[in-house]
């Protein structure tokens, strides 16, 4: 075992033999080891409750009047609930192996025979001290970790936009449902004024903290160069040359960026690699935003280009990650475009909240709630 354990390992002894816990306490003592010895259950747990101990050395009976054990089988799960970490190793005469085997069961480490032999209990004191060593530094770590994602979705969630902003002649909506702690999936609207924003969604491939990171790369990188006088090639190309440096050859964004213009009536783009967005015209008509240029990342120099189209009165515009329409259900059925399609037609009349709305009520239930990957949608209406 190559675990360093404390130089004076805490050892808390339960027994109701005064002898028993002597010689123990004299055993251990000498071996470098700081012991505090109690009599009964309740002791054992007050004792728990307030120090830290390295292993709970404990015999299963406590009523000299009996020897079936139950008290030191219930006090286990009392000792598990104060610290589900703490190595325990039970204590049992020659005839109760067969209730030694039933506390491990219940998550004693091991078990000596009374009367015991120094070098064994002191072997296997030693090995289940190392073991809890390493098990307790695991378990710290994972805390640690889950704290940091948590703290880190916090952020993250911060960083997207708390509320919609919003222009005239126009309604805009969005939702972003992580399949993780943290999200690789973009989105944003920035207004520039009254009559113009932009609007944003991308996807970084791969899920989880290092998504997330180069996420957090892409939207420092469009705060920094998004203005009502760059065109989306120009800012394509901008936050292409800074992902680019630190996308590692498996990475890529699939990236879209618009701006709309509600006094020019216009939408200007760039679909560097994501989903086609969709547009539902007043009349019934659908028009499809497909991808004319690369993803982000992998090509640093390439020359991104701007398409047009104009927005009437009564037209959706529907803008979403592939976690939605690649999202499945229980019997590995995709939700796919097409379904995504027919509830943008069949919705029409709703605004763009309630339209927001229905879409991930209809994705939730195809899906049982659950998620595979990342989900984000963008909904304009005009």
């Amino acid at each position: 075992m190559s675990a360093v354990i404390p130089t004076a390992p805490r050892t808390l002894i339960a027994d109701d033999q005064p002898d028993v816990l002597e010689a123990l306490r004299l055993l251990l003592k000498g071996e470098g080891y700081e012991t505090q010895a109690v009599t009964t259950p309740s002791d054992v747990i007050k004792a728990l409750k307030s120090n830290d101990f390295d292993l709970l050395l404990m015999d299963l009976n406590y009523a000299r009047d009996t020897t079936s054990g139950q008290e030191g089988l219930d006090l286990l799960s009392r000792v598990q609930a104060v610290d589900s970490t703490l190595p325990i190793v039970v204590m049992t005469a020659w005839g109760s192996v067969e209730l030694a085997v039933e506390a491990m069961r219940r998550g004693v480490r091991d078990f000596v025979l009374k009367p015991w032999e120094n070098n064994r209990l002191l072997s296997i004191l030693r090995t289940q001290i190392e073991m809890g060593y390493v098990l307790r530094k695991s378990a710290r770590l994972k805390t640690e970790q889950e704290r940091e994602l948590v703290e880190a979705r916090s952020i993250q969630r911060r960083l997207l936009p708390n509320e919609i902003p919003q222009i005239e002649g126009c309604r805009i909506a969005a939702a972003w449902r992580p399949a993780r702690t943290v999200s690789g999936d973009y989105f944003d609207v920035l207004k520039f004024n009254e009559s113009k924003a932009a609007l944003c969604i991308a996807d970084v491939s791969g899920k989880g903290m290092p998504a997330a990171l180069l996420m957090s790369n892409v939207q420092a990188a469009v705060h920094a160069f998004a203005s009502e006088t760059v065109s989306p090639s120009e800012l394509c190309a901008k936050v292409n040359r800074v992902v680019s440096s630190s996308t590692g050859e498996d990475k890529f964004i699939t990236f879209f960026y618009a701006i709309v213009d509600t006094e020019q009536k216009t939408l200007t783009y760039t679909n560097a690699g994501h989903n086609a967005g969709m547009v539902l015209r007043s009349d019934g008509s659908l028009e499809r935003l497909d991808p004319a240029d690369a993803v982000l990342g992998p090509f640093r120099s390439w020359h991104y280009t701007d398409a047009r189209i104009e927005l009437g009165s009564g037209d959706r515009l529907l803008l979403f990650t592939d976690g939605v329409t690649e999202l499945r259900n229980s019997s590995a059925d995709e939700f796919g475009e097409d379904r995504l399609i027919e509830l943008l037609i069949a919705n029409r009349e709703l605004n763009a909240e309630a339209l927001r709305d229905r879409i991930v009520q209809a994705v939730m239930d195809f899906s049982g709630g659950e998620f595979q990957d990342d989900a984000t949608l963008l909904v304009l209406c005009t």
